[in-house]
């Protein structure tokens, strides 16, 4: 009988458990399943937005609405619209006399009435001299127009500054030119009026003396 060869017994290998991570680097790359087939689509990954902070307003709150100027909240009120419920701000702009609807989750555009020192700052722009532009007048008008819908004080203050003639004489500005003005000077005024809680008499002499204009506000009276 032949004899029977000993075959010789393996060690068993233990298995080391290696973290997540280290195993995700030693996975092997397959390069054909990771670059896309003609049919294939690539897989867009969305990226979430972050939440951006609303500001909340209360009853009889001054706020700035860009294309109408200041504006006081008169309601706080909720609608069903399908079956979203929309909670909005009605609020009334005096000087245009017109009520508007802001929903609440597109409030992007209000911003709250100015502080007392960006005031100040407004009235030091306004005794600054008037830039003098030599660029055709329809281009500047257009400029002097998104600076006043901008809704930014500074830039409103800068419109008035520049359109200023410390004069009242009709034939010294064009129609437009004093239309513009007059638009700006009113939207400043108002801001003015809500932040300094003042009499619509008083923050007039107040811009008029930055403005230079203080004959002007003497003749008037």
């Amino acid at each position: 009988m032949p004899k029977k060869k000993k075959v010789k017994k393996t060690k068993k290998i233990k298995k080391v458990k290696l973290p997540k991570k280290l195993k995700q680097a030693a996975k092997p790359i397959d390069k054909k399943s990771s670059i896309p087939g003609p049919d294939e689509k690539p897989e867009i990954t969305k990226i979430k937005k972050q939440p951006t902070e609303k500001k909340v307003y209360n009853l009889k709150d001054f706020v700035v609405y860009p294309k109408h100027g200041v504006g006081k909240i008169t309601a706080i009120e909720k609608a069903k619209i399908g079956e979203i419920d929309i909670q909005f701000y009605k609020i009334l702009v005096e000087k245009e006399k017109l009520t508007l609807t802001v929903p609440i989750n597109q409030q992007s555009k209000l911003r709250p009435i100015s502080s007392i020192n960006q005031i100040n700052k407004c009235i030091s722009i306004l005794k600054t001299k008037p830039k003098i532009k030599r660029t055709m007048w329809s281009r500047r008008a257009q400029e002097y127009d998104q600076k006043i819908n901008s809704g930014k004080i500074y830039e409103l203050a800068e419109v008035v500054k520049d359109l200023n003639k410390n004069t009242d004489i009709i034939a010294d500005q064009s129609y437009s030119e004093r239309q513009l003005f007059e638009k700006a000077y009113e939207r400043l005024k108002s801001e003015f009026e809500a932040v300094l809680k003042t009499s619509p008499e008083e923050v007039q002499k107040k811009m008029d003396k930055a403005l230079g204009r203080t004959n002007i506000s003497e003749s008037t009276e």
